[in-house]
């Protein structure tokens, strides 16, 4: 079993920046590729990025590209989600996501899922 707890939410205004992270305990960490996704109000969860074990591949989606960057450090076992220039359709409950193997952008081939942290963006 991996844990995962988010932290760093919040309310931002337009154009400003969150660091979330989360915090893994329970295995293993550096064995397993983590990602983050996001779900809205009334929409489908979402991919917003996954790195993996050794944060040496990195995935996006295109509607965070350049503006949001994922890291990790083993050594803490976290894994980060800078987000910069945010928009207002980037409010959403942001949640980590774990699973053995390497980095995928689709929800259900992860094993392990935090609690998410709420993240709103006021224009």
């Amino acid at each position: 079993q991996v844990q995962l707890v988010e932290s760093g939410g919040g309310l931002v205004q337009v154009g400003g920046s969150l660091r979330l992270s989360c915090a893994a305990s329970g295995r293993t960490f550096s064995d397993y590729a983590t990602g983050w996704f996001r779900q809205a109000p009334g929409k489908e969860r979402e991919f917003v990025a996954a790195i993996s074990t050794s944060g040496g591949t990195r995935y996006y989606a295109d509607s965070v590209k350049g503006r949001f960057t994922i890291s990790r450090d083993n050594a803490k076992n976290t894994v980060y989600l800078q987000m910069n220039i945010l928009k207002p359709e980037d409010t959403a409950v942001y949640s980590c996501t774990a699973r053995l193997g390497g980095p995928r952008r689709v929800a259900n081939e992860y094993d392990y899922w935090g609690q998410g942290t709420q993240v709103t963006i006021s224009s």
